[in-house]
């Protein structure tokens, strides 16, 4: 029942689809120079205009929860490809002092593009000059973002997941090739094996997957919030038998999954299976979802509860939105056009109880 219920789900989301695929996200909007209605008017001329790429509107959508945020949905799709086409758009109008900059992307992209990691580099610093190492990443993962490294050697990096995890993969590789090589010098002096990288040990999903030789455990990094919307709506796939142990470690945006054996007697297949069931989940997740952050205005009182009554009330009308509360926001989650309707009517509630209260 569960399955045939997401699969009704799934043919209502993609008649939803035509209005999110027509929309894009408009970041870089100049916030509280002019009335809203205004600023909606002057959004709509632009992306209206042929010098602009733009065509037919059908709706501004501004302010929105997001500071400086809009998203302007056309007529046309063919209209979204035209728009995105173009090298660059500025917000011009009379009623402007100045032109801005606006940044447009697609809605349905960028899904979860802001994930934050902390590298723990110390494990090379006998074997590389880490400047040179991380240069050499830099290199080869244009699409990230990296923090000073720090005097202990960590570093933070910021990007896509994908991005993020093909570079931990690399940094395995290179962990990899140095617990061999130690461990042939060692095999050779006839001394007892003790890797350099056991005893400095990489951040817990590495050493982890490193050495993870014979089978019996195995480690899945994640997208913390795939993880749980994966736990949440898919309880099914963490259901092992007695055989077997999940554990999990939360660091920020990253969820380190370890499955292993919970005897000597235990199916080292098994354990395998669940990881690719994991894996094989994350990756459908990570392609179709995505995440709204919407802050809480500090100084206005109970906020939170207004936020939380009104996601309640909600909830039943899109039961494939999973919503997780914070102390400064709350994360939204789900398909594209789902949390682009679910975003929507939830701002118009909370201006709604605004007035009421």
């Amino acid at each position: 029942m569960l399955y045939a219920a997401r699969r009704n789900v799934v043919r209502e989301a993609t008649g939803q689809a035509a209005k999110s695929a027509r929309t894009v996200v408009i970041a870089g909007v100049p916030d509280g120079l002019l009335h809203d209605d205004v600023m909606t008017d002057i959004l709509m001329i632009h992306f209206q205009k042929l010098k602009n790429n733009g065509g037919d509107v059908e709706e501004v959508m501004y302010p929105t929860m997001t500071k400086g945020v809009a998203y302007v949905t056309f007529e046309d799709q063919e209209v979204v490809e035209s728009v995105l086409k173009k090298d660059e758009h500025r917000l011009e109008d009379r009623r402007l002092s100045r032109y801005y900059p606006l940044k447009v992307t697609r809605y349905c992209e960028n899904v979860f593009s802001s994930v934050t990691s902390v590298l723990n580099m110390s494990v090379f610093k006998d074997q590389f000059v880490l400047e040179d190492l991380i240069e050499e990443f830099k290199k080869k993962s244009t699409a990230l973002s990296f923090g000073p490294l720090q005097s202990n050697g960590h570093i933070s990096v910021q990007g896509s997941f994908p991005a993020i995890k093909s570079l931990r993969d690399f940094l395995l590789l290179k962990a990899k090739s140095l617990s061999e090589k130690d461990e042939r010098e060692e095999s050779k002096s006839h001394k007892r094996p003790w890797t350099r990288l056991q005893k400095h040990r990489l951040p817990t999903e590495t050493s982890n997957s490193v050495r993870n030789t014979d089978g019996d455990k195995q480690v899945v990094v994640l997208d913390t919030d795939i993880y749980h919307y994966l736990k949440h709506f898919f309880p099914r796939t963490f259901l092992v038998n007695d055989g077997v142990v999940i554990s999990d470690i939360t660091d920020g945006d990253v969820t380190t999954v370890c499955i292993e054996n919970a005897g000597s007697r235990s199916d080292a297949g098994q354990v395998l299976r669940v990881k690719q069931k994991i894996e094989n989940w994350s990756v459908k997740l990570h392609n179709t979802l995505r995440k709204e952050r919407i802050y809480f205005q500090e100084h206005i009182r109970d906020e939170k509860r207004r936020y939380k009554q009104a996601c309640e009330s909600l909830s039943p009308r899109y039961p494939y939105v999973l919503i997780i509360a914070y102390d400064t926001h709350i994360d939204v989650v789900g398909n594209s056009p789902e949390i682009f309707e679910f975003t929507k009517e939830l701002s118009n509630k909370i201006q709604s109880l605004f007035q009421t209260k």
